[in-house]
């Protein structure tokens, strides 16, 4: 199955190699798919083929995943050649410094590094639970059933993105739509490209007022380092696009996705609302994240040198695909990985990656699972799908996983 970067020296037909993302298994929305499990197995390190015809390397095993993404000779630059993009693309890096390598990337990153600080970001939890007490208050008030993606789950980290960043929330229709088309890779490069504009202008278009008018949030710190010269604006209103959309849109998921899994495995579901333990609510969280998978997508890079690894050659230029969704189910590191079990130390999970690059916004989002996993099922403990799990509508067709609208009832 395996091919090399040479199609001379092919060890096998093209046929068979896997295409990849792989459709999930039938009725099963939170596993990844048989032959993804089957692979792990079989031929952790292989040849995939993606959208464009072209063979990155797939590794799906935990500890290859873990030691090339903290290897430097791996790159994160989507502009360099052999780079395995997810989707069809102008050819730029339009996210920032998450696709950028050191040192540009260290110093883009070290300037917003603080605000998402552990020690910073558990001041803001009084915060956070008020925002999600209010936001079930009305919930409560409102019809039943409900879209819980609508009334609960998008808001939520909308809200907390908008107070950390400086957002007006009266806009939050304007950049759902416009985030949601820029992960959605159903939708063509023009299309992607417009939501991308569209944005990167609202937040060029902010930061000039908070020039004029500065605040107490991270643009206009980012304001301040234009005025002294350490950033250019375009960088700015990159890194307010990169937040804003990585701040609310992986989150979202993971509460809708997350409240999907625990209806559908009430013993679990029971122990967490049975628990004010922050030490066991905190665990949950780490089990739901490695158990569940929101970017499926699979994590990108490309070699910038010759690397050996199980048994293989990877050569400098050759792009690499790492699907983390089954290297957290990896039996070598988790036992008995495709039950859900509350319970385990899951914390060595990658579903923030590993390495200079895992993901910057996690202590944030941690914070928020852990409140909002805490607080909804106990507030509304009679909570319930309104339709069958297997008829919701999931995302499939994005870079982001999770499901479209979730109908629950109480």
């Amino acid at each position: 199955m395996t091919i090399t970067s040479n199609p001379a020296e092919d060890r096998a037909a093209d046929s068979g190699i896997l295409s990849f993302p792989m459709d999930r298994a039938a009725g099963c929305p939170f596993d990844p798919p048989p032959r993804l499990q089957a692979q792990q197995q079989e031929e952790p390190l292989s040849r995939v083929r993606i959208w464009d015809g072209s063979t990155p390397w797939f590794v799906t095993r935990h500890a290859d995943q873990r030691a090339l993404l903290g290897d430097p000779r791996v790159s994160a630059d989507a502009t360099r050649p052999g780079y395995p993009r997810s989707a069809p693309s102008n050819g730029r890096n339009n996210i920032s410094f998450i696709l950028m390598d050191d040192p540009e990337h260290a110093r883009l990153r070290r300037m917003v590094t603080g605000s998402f600080a552990v020690k910073r970001v558990q001041a803001m939890r009084p915060a956070v639970q008020k925002i999600v007490d209010d936001l079930i208050e009305e919930m409560l008030a409102g019809p039943n059933p409900v879209d819980l993606v609508q009334a609960f789950a998008l808001p939520v980290p909308s809200l907390v993105i908008c107070e950390l960043l400086g957002v007006p929330y009266d806009d939050h229709d304007f950049f759902q739509r416009n985030s949601s088309a820029l992960v959605k890779q159903s939708l063509s490069v023009e299309e992607r490209t417009a939501a991308h504009g569209a944005l990167l202008t609202y937040l060029d278009d902010l930061m000039g007022e908070k020039l004029a008018h500065p605040a107490d949030d991270l643009l206009s710190s980012l304001v301040t380092r234009v005025k002294d010269g350490e950033l250019s604006r375009n960088e700015a209103a990159q890194m307010g696009v990169l937040l804003l959309l990585a701040g609310h849109e992986t989150t979202a998921n993971m509460i809708a996705l997350g409240t999907v899994a625990l209806l559908e495995h009430p013993d679990q579901l029971a122990r967490l609302r049975d628990t004010d333990d922050p030490k066991a609510i905190a665990a949950a969280v780490e089990e739901l994240l490695r158990y569940l998978n929101v970017t499926h997508s699979g994590r990108r890079r490309v070699a910038l040198e010759d690397i050996e690894v199980a048994g293989e050659v990877i050569r400098a230029g050759e792009g690499i695909v790492f699907p983390n969704e089954i290297a957290n189910r990896d039996a070598e590191v988790f036992t008995d990985p495709d039950h859900l079990d509350l319970g385990r130390d899951a914390r060595r999970h990658v579903a923030f990656g590993f390495g200079v690059h895992q993901c910057l916004g996690q202590p944030l989002a941690r914070l928020e699972l852990q409140v909002v996993y805490s607080t909804l099922y106990r507030r509304v403990p009679t909570l319930r799908l309104a339709t069958e799990a297997e008829k919701l509508p999931y995302k499939h067709d994005g870079a982001v996983y999770g499901v479209y609208e979730l109908p629950v009832a109480w």
